[in-house]
């Protein structure tokens, strides 16, 4: 896991927990602020994860042509 996805799945579990009080309190805008900042944290964990793949891949790309 890189620094994208860890912050991603912070930015991911802070988003939920916004929006679930907004639920709670019946505060529709704390529910929607949370639920964007869910889906800025999914968004932020997919990219971290894509530059892991893109990483190993590379990696596995410089092996191969060593050998």
């Amino acid at each position: 896991m890189n620094k994208n996805e860890v912050r991603g799945k912070a930015r991911k579990l802070k988003g939920r927990l916004k929006e679930a009080a907004g639920v709670v309190t019946r505060n529709r805008r704390l529910e929607k602020k949370g639920a964007a900042e869910r889906t800025a944290g999914a968004v932020e964990a997919g990219l971290g994860k894509a530059r892991r793949k893109i990483a190993e891949a590379v990696t596995g790309i410089g092996k191969a042509i060593k050998r």
